[in-house]
């Protein structure tokens, strides 16, 4: 099989400066949007969303889901502490270059541990719709079950 494609527009870059500004308006950035790319280039990914999201020194990002879909963070840099399950009743605390996978609807919170430091993460998700399905009723178990780093 042979596949047409324009070499030119097969390959995206975005500049770390452009990720930046919106990252800091935002707290997370958009790496690669897919939307579209299909039809520019004859291959796939418009069903997959790459992301850059930063979680600030001891904030959280609150409980959420993300629907149907499949979830990867990537820890680039800062230490954090996972929570997952119906009351985030399990906990393992990540570093740089651990990845976390989430199977679809699994309510979790990134956490972080860092007192002055960014925790950012590269997000891979298995959509292009940014659904991010906020829990606001839903209250954490005050101390969650604290897995190891072999445990998980």
């Amino acid at each position: 099989m042979t596949i047409q494609t324009d070499w030119r527009t097969a390959v995206k870059v975005r500049r770390a400066a452009a990720l930046a500004d919106e990252r800091a308006m935002q707290g997370r950035t958009t790496v690669f949007d897919f939307a579209g790319q299909k039809a520019l280039h004859g291959g796939g990914g418009d069903q997959t969303w790459i992301g850059s999201v930063q979680v600030a020194p001891g904030s959280n990002t609150g409980p959420h889901h993300h629907g149907r879909h499949e979830v990867m963070i990537y820890v680039v840099s800062g230490r954090s502490e996972i929570r997952w399950g119906e009351r985030l009743e399990y906990a393992i605390e990540i570093e740089p270059g651990d990845a976390v996978y989430f199977a679809p609807g699994v309510p979790h919170q990134e956490r972080s541990l860092e007192s002055t430091a960014m925790v950012e993460y590269l997000v891979v998700r298995s959509d292009n719709e940014k659904i991010a399905n906020k829990l606001p009723d839903l209250q954490p178990m005050e101390h969650p079950r604290l897995f190891g780093p072999s445990e998980a």
